[in-house]
């Protein structure tokens, strides 16, 4: 059976991929078979990636709501945008549980002209820049133009002394972070110029999706007991995460939910952060 992405391209559906990717959720093999033999009913040739993601999404879900929160992390990253504001502000906090010092948004003159930097980061009296480059759609990449414009930049920057942190500050790296993927060319030209990428997958085993699982820094829109008004309520507070909810003093407040359902809301939380 072939499954349509939403490039367009026309691939072979993988059954054990997607058994892959149910387990790395947290379900058990045995749940996961259980999941594929629920669904195979509802499959048919050139079927789109997406329904076959949102039919084992809503059938793990019956199993347990932090599994399928998991299993949502790719869109729950990426409805932190439409602009992207809200991904520099958990990039930040991703370098911060890494021993960073960071501040977001700042604005900074370099040798020839000012720039407004995404995140600038410390650690261990090193100052890094971070681009960040949102996307809101799993299809789209970054490619090479994007590294070779940031490169630019940060040759601008990094003769000039700064006070982020403290006085006569060098800027000595620069992070590209992507939500999606980069392109091999981006990854080649990054590689060679010594610029430090960061996507979903790369680099191999320590991407995104592993810091966020090895730091439990889940973003709260991968939630499933919350509606999307909610998030963006709770977005608005700047409760960026799973871990801002739970330890926030009155992350709650502004949602107005009953006890019984901020219950089951604890309880998910509970489950992606044990």
């Amino acid at each position: 059976m072939r499954i349509k992405k939403k490039s367009g391209e026309i691939v072979q559906f993988d059954t054990e991929k997607l058994i892959r990717s149910l387990i790395a959720s947290g379900a058990t093999k045995e749940t996961a078979n259980h999941i594929i033999d629920d669904i195979k009913l509802q499959l048919y040739d050139g079927i789109s990636s997406q329904k076959v993601f949102r039919l084992a999404y809503l059938k793990l879900k019956n199993y347990s709501k932090g599994h399928a929160a998991r299993y949502n992390l790719k869109n729950g990253i990426m409805a932190l945008g439409p602009a992207g504001f809200y991904f520099e502000k958990f990039i930040a906090r991703i370098f911060e549980l890494q021993g960073y010092q960071t501040k977001t948004n700042v604005e900074v003159e370099g040798a020839c002209i000012s720039h407004e930097l995404d995140v600038v980061v410390k650690k261990n009296n090193h100052v890094a820049m971070v681009e960040c480059k949102f996307h809101g759609s799993k299809e789209v990449k970054t490619d090479v133009k994007v590294p070779m414009y940031i490169l630019s930049r940060f040759n601008d920057l990094k003769s000039v002394n700064h006070s982020f942190f403290s006085e006569d500050e060098k800027i000595t790296k620069c992070w590209i972070v992507t939500n999606n993927r980069f392109t091999s060319e981006a990854i080649k030209f990054g590689e060679c110029s010594g610029l430090n990428l960061l996507s979903w997958d790369y680099p191999m085993g320590n991407g995104l999706k592993e810091l966020v699982t090895q730091f439990k820094v889940y973003p709260i829109t991968c939630l499933t007991t919350l509606t999307i008004a909610e998030k963006e309520i709770l977005l608005l507070q700047e409760i960026l995460t799973v871990y801002n909810l739970v330890h926030h003093e009155n992350g709650f407040a502004k949602l107005k939910l009953s006890q019984s359902r901020i219950k089951k809301v604890l309880n998910e939380c509970q489950q992606l952060l044990s």
